[in-house]
């Protein structure tokens, strides 16, 4: 599995860590690699000011195996820039579709997540708004449920912050297999968070009904 991850200004860092799944289960599942991608290749900042290198352009992406959409406090700049729904809606038809977090809005903003069940970020410090509300209110088309992640098939949604860490483990388990998923959980010293967030949050896998 090839995971390209897409960059926009202020995506919270903590998204980052799906790469790092992808990057300790190469240990793993040697087939597993990952490319940071953004509408140009200068320095893309994070929310708290770390500055990540994309790969390539959108220009330059000649395949898209599995797309990730990160959340982050920059989503509802990037849920209206012309550029990312573009290059989400380009690759909607043939490649696998991944949110993590409030990618999820972005993704609802392309009409990705139209006709399916979807999740997203639902806890919140306040007075921020929640995600998962907004989701549910804005996108009447989506059937919007709290879950730790919704499997439709083409399209995966996961909930929010650090559960980015079980949506691509849950990702990796479709491709190569629950066992590679565990052991690399396992080398990660995060068997027992992934069983804990198992047991709290619903794994929902729904056949879509497009309407």
């Amino acid at each position: 599995m090839e995971l390209t991850y897409l960059l926009y200004p202020d995506i919270e860092p903590i998204d980052l860590a799906a790469l790092g799944v992808i990057s300790m289960g190469r240990r793993i599942v040697p087939e597993l690699s990952y490319r940071t991608v953004a509408a140009t290749k200068a320095p893309v900042a994070m929310s708290n000011g770390l500055r990540v290198l994309p790969d390539q352009s959108f220009d330059e992406v000649q395949a898209v195996d599995v797309l990730m959409i990160p959340g982050g406090p920059g989503w509802k700049a990037a849920s209206v820039d012309a550029a990312v729904l573009a290059f989400i809606r380009k690759w909607t038809p043939s490649a696998g579709i991944c949110s993590v977090c409030t990618g999820a809005m972005i993704l609802a903003a392309a009409g990705t997540l139209d006709g399916l069940t979807a999740t997203t970020k639902s806890v919140v410090v306040p007075p921020e708004g929640s995600p998962m509300d907004e989701l549910r209110n804005r996108y009447e088309r989506v059937e919007v449920v709290d879950a730790l992640l919704v499997d439709t098939g083409k399209v995966v949604t996961g909930g929010g912050v650090t559960l980015c860490i079980d949506t691509t483990l849950h990702l990796i388990a479709r491709r190569h297999g629950e066992q590679a998923a565990e052991e690399i959980a396992r080398i990660m010293e995060y068997g027992g968070a992934r069983a804990a967030n198992a047991a709290r949050l619903p794994n929902l896998v729904v056949r879509p009904q497009r309407r």
